[in-house]
Formats: structure tokens, C-alpha cells, sequence
């Protein structure tokens, strides 16, 4: 086998294959828990919900193979197991369990969040501890994707009154008829 040379020792690049490969079984959970709900969601909110989960599992799926060609572009070689994804990930299924579809939305949020402090975590050692900026980077764009998504489905579920200048109204204050 043909030795990598890509300025990165291979303790560097195991280091980061081994944070990819958290990041790709938490992306893997997600995907799945999002295509539950995309299944099972029902209300007055389904179709809104159907739609916006649809484009959130499509933007997961490109994610996960964009992560596992990540890792096999450092040499190594992803997670493929449900074995795998359940023992690497941080986030936690919920078996057994079909929430309201607020409670499925407030459940997304929790999880999007959980990936993007892990994230967050992960570009800092790419870049401080592992010297890779190229992962550094590529995992900030995927923070961002879930930044925007929990926005999304925080504001779902959020709905409290404010101000046309985007603060929340003070206490006591009266709403004007008509907004």
C-alpha cells in the first residue's frame, strides 16, 4: 500500500477520521429519526412538516456521503453498520416512541443542536490539535447547514410575539389591533 503524504502524520489524520466517523453515525441517526418522522408526522401541521423534513433528509443523505468521502480521502475508512452508527453516535434513538409533531420537531432540534456543539468541537481539533484546516472547513460548512435547519425548526415551534423592529414587545404593552 502506497504511503499518504498530504502534510499530515497519520496519528493527525486517524484523529480526524475518528471524528468523522462520530460525525457521519450522528448524521446517520438524524437521517433515520427525520425519515420516522417524515413517515408518521399528522395534523394540521403535516404537510408543512412532510415537505420541510423531505428537504432536510436529502440535504442529511448528501451529507453523509459527502463525510464518508471525507474520510476515505485521509485514508481511512467509514462507519457502514448500524452497529457502528449506534455505538459511535452521541445522539440517542427513541424507539418505540411517536411524539406529537411538536414533539417530533422539538426532538430535531435537540438532536441538530447536539450535532452542531459537536461540530463546533470537531472544527477546533481539525484545525488546533490535528492541523487539518481542510476538515476544519468542511465541517464548518456543515455547521452551518444545521445552524439554518435548527433555525427552522426552532421557529416552528417558537411563535411568541414581537416587535416590527424584531424585539420582543415589554410587559405590559399593548399590541396594536391588527398584527
Amino acid at each position: 500500500m502506497r504511503a499518504i503524504n498530504i502534510g499530515l502524520t497519520d496519528e493527525q489524520r486517524q484523529g480526524v477520521i475518528n471524528l468523522l466517523n462520530q460525525d457521519l453515525a450522528d448524521a446517520y441517526l438524524l437521517l433515520v429519526k427525520t425519515k420516522k418522522y417524515h413517515w408518521d408526522v399528522v395534523g394540521p401541521q403535516f404537510r408543512s412538516l412532510h415537505q420541510l423534513w423531505e428537504e432536510h433528509y436529502q440535504k442529511l443523505t448528501l451529507n453523509i456521503d459527502a463525510l464518508a468521502e471525507r474520510v476515505r480521502a485521509l485514508g481511512g475508512y467509514p462507519v457502514g453498520t448500524l452497529e457502528g452508527f449506534l455505538k459511535l453516535a452521541t445522539l440517542k434513538e427513541h424507539a418505540g416512541n411517536v411524539p406529537t409533531a411538536t414533539g417530533m420537531v422539538a426532538n430535531l432540534v435537540d438532536d441538530h443542536e447536539q450535532v452542531i456543539r459537536n461540530l463546533r468541537d470537531h472544527v477546533d481539533q481539525s484545525g488546533e490539535k490535528f492541523h487539518d484546516q481542510g476538515t476544519a472547513d468542511f465541517l464548518t460548512g456543515l455547521l452551518e447547514q444545521h445552524e439554518q435547519i435548527a433555525w427552522m425548526l426552532r421557529s416552528f415551534i417558537e411563535g411568541e410575539a414581537i416587535d416590527s423592529d424584531g424585539r420582543k414587545p415589554t410587559a405590559g404593552a399593548k399590541t396594536p389591533v391588527g398584527v
